[in-house]
């Protein structure tokens, strides 16, 4: 499989960067209609914005930053010029962070993701992500029908009706997490259910560890990653080179020293930083908290934007479980809920090769019924469910950490 997208995705990769830099004026431009824009990039000329070192002068924005913003000025914290009306869904992440979907035909830039993958025109699609408050489903579902797939719309959850859905429509492909993945696989193979039409997957939102890869494909099923969020949609993806992840095109990738807007060495692990080149919605270095670094030399597969190793971890507390942000401000927000807690710590791990949350509180007062109002917040605040382990005052350790990703 080494035929590609367009003829975007092999181009001179010097062609690319200086077409990336021709438009990021009058996206700068745009972006500065917007009143928060406006202010951060007070005195900024963009018409001298016109290279990477001119972008690395330019203030980040980090997206920890956006649920106290989008507060302080719903719905967008004054980041977007256009109406809420003019957009076509309107969605909230955990924080909350408002994202609205541009009424294009591939809003979130997923197409590409799937053609490298190895879906076509006229595949069926198992769409596994959430159709709910959460931009994720549509992100695929998006991003599938604009490459010319049908989708199956499932959503997580309720094999029973999944295994109607795919004995029914037979799809060829899967969407969704790893982890959902290898539930419905193992669920299909104890009731005795035929799945067997799934031979390929773009997997994101959850870690896919080597022995979760070699699992999935035991199983007949040729696997992919990618990786994006809910605000920029599909940043990178794995192709057929099996070499890291190739950047999307129209966006700028940056990978900055953690908590600076300062470039790393080619090769340095650093914090991911996005610029996008949507005049409707831009976003200008928008810092991730995420980290990796960038590959050296051409992919195999043909494709020549840069490459990066994929997801290498946080560069900060929050952390990703089950395809969901969990940040530390939400585990603060469990506290304020309840008086009788002293320190808490939110320890993220893995049994077999599913996410787990233990929320570790200290507390003078231990009951059950206690540690169900606890874990009742916890989900009610993360959208998640987790164990409590309550333990003796003053036990847990005075360093800060408020989330250990113990994975």
């Amino acid at each position: 499989m080494t035929d590609h997208y367009d003829a975007l995705e092999t181009r001179d990769a010097d062609a690319r960067e200086a077409e990336l830099f021709a438009r990021l004026p009058n996206v700068l431009r745009a972006a500065m209609e917007a009143p928060a824009y406006a202010e951060r990039l007070k005195g900024i000329d963009p018409a001298t914005v016109t290279s990477r070192a001119a972008l690395a002068r330019l203030p980040v924005l980090r997206k920890s930053e956006l649920p106290a913003l989008h507060k302080a000025a719903p719905p967008f914290g004054g980041f977007v010029k256009k109406p809420a009306g003019s957009f076509a869904r309107l969605f909230t992440s955990p924080g909350p962070i408002f994202e609205p979907e541009a009424a294009d035909k591939d809003p979130w830039r997923g197409a590409r993701a799937l053609h490298a993958a190895g879906f076509r025109r006229g595949d069926v699609i198992l769409n596994t992500f959430s159709y709910h408050l959460t931009p994720g489903g549509f992100i695929m579902d998006a991003s599938a029908r604009a490459l010319g797939c049908a989708v199956i719309p499932a959503g997580p959850g309720n094999t029973e009706a999944q295994f109607e859905l795919i004995e029914a429509y037979r799809p060829i492909g899967y969407c969704g997490t790893p982890d959902f993945l290898k539930i419905l696989l193992d669920a299909a193979a104890a009731a005795g259910r035929d799945v067997a039409s799934i031979r390929r997957a773009l997997v994101s939102g959850a870690a896919f560890p080597p022995s979760l890869q070699a699992e999935i494909k035991s199983r007949g099923i040729d696997a992919y990653q990618a990786f994006g969020t809910a605000d920029l949609g599909l940043i990178a993806f794995e192709t057929s080179a099996r070499e890291g992840m190739v950047v999307n095109e129209h966006l700028i990738l940056e990978i900055v020293r953690p908590g600076t807007g300062d470039p790393v060495v080619d090769g340095d692990v650093g914090e991911i930083v996005v610029t996008s080149l949507d005049e409707a919605h831009p976003w200008i270095r928008l810092a991730l908290g995420d980290l990796t670094a960038a590959l050296s030399g051409k992919s195999l597969c043909g494709r020549t934007n840069l490459r990066i190793k994929g997801w290498l971890g946080r560069s900060d507390q929050t952390t990703k479980v089950k395809g969901m942000f969990v940040r530390p401000e939400q585990i603060a927000e469990v506290g304020k809920r309840h008086a009788e807690l002293g320190r808490l710590r939110l320890v993220v791990s893995r049994q077999g090769e599913t996410d787990v949350m233990t929320l570790k509180a200290e507390s003078a007062a231990h009951s059950e019924a206690l540690r169900g109002e606890i874990a009742a917040t916890l989900r009610a605040v993360t959208k998640l469910g987790g164990e409590v382990e309550l333990t003796a005052p003053g036990s847990l350790p005075n360093d800060g950490k408020v989330i250990a990703d113990e994975r």
